[in-house]
């Protein structure tokens, strides 16, 4: 809980001296009222989405083939053969993300290890906190390639 209020008070100081003070000038800051009501309700906005995701965590290995290897329908065709054939079984995703991956994290099984909420691109940051765990979900489009994402373990839902 410490560590969220200093969080807090951190975000409320940066909000303010962000916005007071333009660089080089030395006059002190003006607001009117609907400009600090606009930066008020954002500030706890963040806040609140700070509190909510507290504690969340995904951990998720995924299999990508990158714009540069194929294209698009064939990345896709390919991870649906995949997909199949992997059955969502660790053992084989693992395997064939070490195997067809062009991801750095292809050397660890597709391990990505765990990542709070908005650490990933939206897409595939939706599946990893929303979809079920244990699952293989896919293909997933983002602006790195296609994706197989394995949800190996989830906390903080509620």
């Amino acid at each position: 809980m410490k560590v969220l209020l200093c969080l807090v008070s951190a975000l409320l100081l940066l909000s303010l001296q962000s916005a007071a003070f333009a660089p080089g000038s030395s006059a002190a800051p003006t607001f009117t009222r609907s400009q600090l009501d606009t930066r008020r309700n954002n500030l706890f906005d963040s806040i609140g989405s700070m509190v909510q995701n507290f504690g969340k965590k995904a951990t998720a290995s995924h299999i990508l083939i990158g714009p540069k290897t194929m294209g698009e329908a064939e990345a896709k065709e390919k991870l649906l053969e995949l997909k199949a054939e992997i059955d969502n079984d660790p053992i084989k995703f693992a395997d064939f993300a070490s195997e067809f991956s062009t991801c750095p994290s292809s050397k660890k099984g597709g391990s990505l290890g765990s990542f709070g909420p908005g650490m990933m691109v939206k897409s595939f940051d939706s599946v990893c906190f929303d979809e079920e765990v244990g699952v293989v979900h896919g293909p997933i489009s983002t602006q790195f390639g296609e994706h197989l994402i394995l949800i190996t373990d989830r906390t903080g839902d509620k």
